[in-house]
């Protein structure tokens, strides 16, 4: 292990994103985290909430959006997709962004300290790890991953 802890403000971050309580407000309910290691830390870079991305026509075009060819991160996405046996489904994905073109220093400091933030995310059913667009970058790339029969990710038609 790299030594890195996992920040407290993650800690709780987690825990709202699994568990949404049916009281509570719908546009304050969090749909996407980045998060970086700082410090010895591992932190929240930015929180995305239903309301910030009311303006988006395509959350999951957001979500890629928000990975930077120079920089490795972790992200939690409560994605939302369909099957051809459910109505709808919402559940959380990590992703581990470590880009070929990220510092070779920073790949292995988020390879290494992976597993302390995993023992935090018990209960998150997707892990991707993606080094590049190609790997899970277009959207039936991805429904292929979190789900079989996917027929829509973000209220968008997979093929």
């Amino acid at each position: 292990a790299s030594g890195v802890q996992v920040d407290d403000q993650v800690k709780d971050i987690i825990s709202d994103m699994k568990v949404v309580k049916s009281d509570a407000d719908a546009n304050e309910r969090i749909r996407l985290v980045v998060l970086e290691i700082k410090e010895g830390f591992i932190k929240v870079e930015s929180i995305f909430r239903e309301k910030d991305l009311s303006g988006e026509d395509d959350i999951f075009k957001f979500f890629l959006s928000q990975l930077d060819k120079e920089k490795c991160r972790y992200m939690l996405y409560d994605c939302h997709f369909e099957t051809k046996e459910s109505s709808r489904k919402e559940e959380l994905v990590f992703v581990m962004w470590a880009p070929e073109t990220a510092p070779i220093k920073s790949k292995m400091q988020y390879a290494s300290s992976k597993d302390s933030l995993k023992k935090v995310l018990t209960g998150i059913k997707h892990e991707l790890q993606m080094n590049d667009l190609s790997d899970y970058g277009t959207r039936d790339q991805f429904a292929a991953k979190i789900s079989k029969n996917v027929i829509k990710v973000e209220g968008h038609d997979v093929k």
